[in-house]
């Protein structure tokens, strides 16, 4: 008797998993359930009651294989020639004679998803970045030499484009990400540890997530379907079989698979793509404000009820802002109607909209909502003052560095209690710069003890710098020393 009680309750539990799992999919309790001994995964269906397999192997065409192939430059201190271990030669021609430039070749393996009928392929910007050579590989194991389109490391999106006859390609379609809700079921398919076309499935588990210090332009979704190295660039897929995401990191100690991944939504990946395809660059709205997210000592400091909306905290001279007659203090509660709940988020919804595009702008100022219209300018590609150290610099080849005004620190969210320093605008993917640890967005109040309020003092104090670099960073809020040798 106790036998079949326990028997019956297994049948039972595995039923009200089953009808549970249907609810949750929005189907049919009773539709291709297996009451015992039949693994449910198999029998779940979407919503158009298409079984989750076939879903899977049905877009699985689109995601491909990516090997780029990349030539490193680097200095070796292998010297040319005996006499130059002469101190005496070294001295008199210098470290530039001294140091014999050398070349590897570095090889990265990624995914891609194929979007188009004539070959587009997304991807992720460090899975192609500086390639010279991009080999594609279809899940029918069909091989492509690919070009790069174009590539945005603000957003960590790049395209290319597949050469040759392209007639059996099955691209996928793109889905509405902002339709995403929590909880909902998604696939990921990529090439972990290169590990041809893998398929994992999890939920959403968060939407938004920025100021997570992967890319400039972070709006990502959470995840927590299995993605490892090699699923970079790979697709996030919804129950319908649409692109709703593009797999870009994982958060992890150990470098594999703990949970959380961090996906591309569709819509940003899409924007930049077409930006890309059409100018050959990402085309951002830029407002010309210094903003900040309200905190309730903030609010109550300047009157307001709640934390809603963002605050700005500086507007660029001649900027779209300034010339709309926005001012310091005020308070950004809506773009076009749509709410913005952080700086983050308004900072991506202005750079979606374009150069050019006519907004409407809900604000709070001195306790009475006003509404501002105005045209976006174009976000600045370069810097005034701005100048890069060359590999043969060294240690911090790569890197370009620009003074500390309003675009800088508007551009890179950085504080204005930073009084001085130089900020980096720019680090080249494989340059001896990134090695060293150092991204766009960092701020060198000093080098070797010695504060910097120019360009031309980091020049001169890296200059007289012969061995050691001793550099006090500012990143994010915090500050630490670097020591790196020249």
């Amino acid at each position: 008797m106790a036998n079949r009680i326990t028997a019956f309750s297994r049948t039972a539990n595995t039923l009200w998993i089953a009808v549970l799992l249907a609810l949750l999919l929005d189907i049919a309790p009773c539709r291709h359930l297996a009451w015992a001994g039949v693994p449910l995964s198999s029998d779940i269906l979407n919503s158009g009651g298409t079984l989750i397999a076939d879903v899977a192997e049905k877009r699985i065409n689109a995601v491909v294989n990516i090997s780029s192939t990349k030539v490193i430059k680097a200095q070796s201190n292998q010297l040319a020639h005996p006499f130059f271990n002469d101190p005496l030669f070294r001295n008199f021609f210098g470290q530039r004679y001294y140091s014999i430039p050398q070349e590897r070749r570095e090889r990265s393996l990624g995914s891609g998803v194929i979007v188009s009928k004539d070959g587009l392929v997304l991807t992720n910007n460090h899975v192609v970045e500086n390639a010279t050579e991009i080999m594609v590989t279809l899940s029918n194991k069909q091989e492509f030499e690919a070009e790069i389109v174009g590539t945005d490391p603000k957003s960590d999106v790049a395209v290319i484009r597949l050469k040759g006859d392209l007639t059996d390609l099955d691209p996928i379609p793109f889905g509405n990400s902002g339709e995403l809700r929590l909880g909902a079921i998604v696939l990921a398919i990529g090439n972990p540890f290169g590990l041809d076309h893998t398929v994992t499935m999890g939920i959403v588990s968060a939407k938004g997530r920025a100021n997570v210090g992967i890319t400039d332009y972070e709006d990502f979704i959470q995840t927590d379907a299995a993605i490892n190295p090699g699923n970079s660039g790979g697709a996030l897929i919804n129950l319908k079989g649409e692109l709703v995401g593009i797999n870009t990191a994982i958060i992890s100690k150990s470098g594999g698979y703990q949970g959380i991944g961090f996906a591309i939504p569709s819509n940003m990946a899409k924007a930049v793509m077409q930006s890309l395809v059409k100018h050959g660059k990402v085309v951002r709205g830029w407002l010309g404000v210094s903003i900040q997210d309200l905190d309730k000592k903030l609010a109550e400091a300047m009157g307001l009820k709640d934390t809603s909306g963002v605050l700005i905290s500086n507007i660029t001279q001649d900027g779209p802002a300034a010339k709309g007659k926005l001012k310091r203090g005020d308070v950004i509660l809506k773009v076009n109607d749509e709410k913005m709940t952080s700086s983050s988020r308004l900072r991506n919804t202005i750079a979606a909209m374009g150069a050019g595009a006519e907004v409407e702008l809900s604000i709070m100022r001195n306790g009475k909502k006003k509404t501002i219209s105005l045209s976006l300018g174009e976000l600045p590609d370069d810097f005034s003052g701005q100048t890069t150290l060359e590999e043969a610099d060294g240690i911090l080849g790569g890197m370009t560095v620009a003074p500390l005004n309003d675009l800088t620190r508007e551009k890179f969210e950085i504080s204005k209690k930073v009084k001085s320093g130089i900020a980096i605008t720019k680090v080249e993917g494989g340059s001896s710069a990134e090695r060293a640890n150092l991204r766009p967005g960092d701020v060198i109040l000093e080098v070797n003890r010695q504060g910097l309020d120019s360009v031309a003092d980091f020049k001169k104090a890296f200059k007289k710098s012969s061995d050691n670099l001793l550099l006090l960073i500012y990143r994010q809020n915090h500050t630490f020393y670097l020591v790196v040798r020249k």
